[in-house]
């Protein structure tokens, strides 16, 4: 699965360009503390969708079924 697949049909030119614009405007020192509370935001982000998966997947408990028979 190619790693650039969201820039869609962006060439490497582009993604040169967009990548120093990017560089132009946050600066050497700020590129490091933006990719962290990104990759920190997506890391949140996939154990909220795993904690929501296993508590769908977890078989339901005496009291789970009483609730719903109410």
């Amino acid at each position: 699965m190619n790693h650039l697949m969201f820039l869609g049909n962006l060439g490497t030119g582009e993604v040169i360009v967009i990548a120093l614009i990017v560089l132009l405007l946050f600066g050497g020192k700020k590129i490091p503390e933006l990719m962290r509370g990104i990759g920190k935001g997506v890391k949140s982000f996939k154990d909220g969708l795993n904690d929501i998966e296993n508590e769908i997947k977890k078989e339901p408990t005496k009291e789970d079924k009483q609730d719903s028979s109410k």
